[in-house]
């Protein structure tokens, strides 16, 4: 069983940046796909950017230049750095794991963090 634990909420002017975190709880961390999702207010869950267990990641074109996700697998930690954070960017991250196939859609992770609540104020 893999348990992951995110970071508490902030907040943050457009223009500034957020750092979140997921700790990860398991024996097969290394071997797994872990992702951050994003939910809108009123939409739905939607990818951010993966990172498979070879290292390589992937991002939505809507933060690609601004999201960096990364992993320090000696300590079991997942990050998600948010740089350049504009209003679009408010809602609730969630990092994901999946044993399974790498991608970008919820219904394929079935590990999930409780969630992150950002907003980013104009």
């Amino acid at each position: 069983q893999v348990q992951l634990q995110q970071s508490e909420g902030d907040s943050v002017q457009a223009g500034g940046s957020l750092k979140l975190t997921c700790s990860v709880f398991g024996s097969i961390y290394s071997s797994y796909c872990m992702a951050w999702f994003h939910q809108s207010p009123g939409k739905d869950r939607e990818g951010v950017a993966n990172i498979d267990s070879d290292g390589s990641t992937n991002y939505a074109d809507s933060v690609k230049g601004r999201f960096t996700a990364s992993q320090d697998k000696a300590n079991n930690v997942l990050y998600l750095e948010l740089n350049n954070m504009q209003p679009e960017d408010t809602g609730i991250y969630y990092c994901a794991a999946t044993p399974w196939v790498c991608t970008m859609v919820s219904s394929d992770f079935n590990y999930w963090g409780q969630g992150t609540q950002v907003t980013v104020s104009s």
